[in-house]
């Protein structure tokens, strides 16, 4: 079988030629949802009040840091989660092509802003 694409190397060409064209008419015709998807940048703030439980998270932690972050350049949306043991986080989703070093050093900035009006045991805590 070999022997054939070695006296014909013109068949052999194009032979090859046609699986590289049908390669490519297959990757063009690929749905989206084939494709890896791209995680957008997301920058994670946690905050721990001992001996709170959500509802104080909520009232005493969250929203002021919540009202702080709020209109970072680049930010998609913002997501919280206070729990009953003292420990809260918040989610920020950039969109994509935002660099993660400068969301973070925006989001760094905007809380250092409102770190005297958390309780001191949050901010004791870090």
């Amino acid at each position: 079988m070999f022997n054939k694409f070695i006296h014909r190397p013109v068949l052999s060409i194009v032979i090859s030629l046609i699986i590289l064209f049908m390669g490519f008419l297959a990757v063009t015709h690929l749905p989206v949802t084939q494709f890896p998807s791209i995680s957008p940048p997301k920058v994670n703030i946690t905050a721990e009040y001992p001996g709170a439980n959500g509802e104080l998270m909520i009232k005493s932690v969250i929203i002021p840091l919540e009202r702080a972050i709020n209109g970072v350049p680049g930010m998609k949306y913002m997501a919280s989660d206070a729990g009953n043991d003292g420990e809260a986080t918040i989610q920020v989703v950039f969109n994509l092509g935002t660099d993660p070093n400068q969301a973070s050093v925006n989001i760094q900035n905007r809380v250092a802003s409102v770190v005297n009006k958390l309780p001191p045991l949050v901010v004791r805590e870090g």
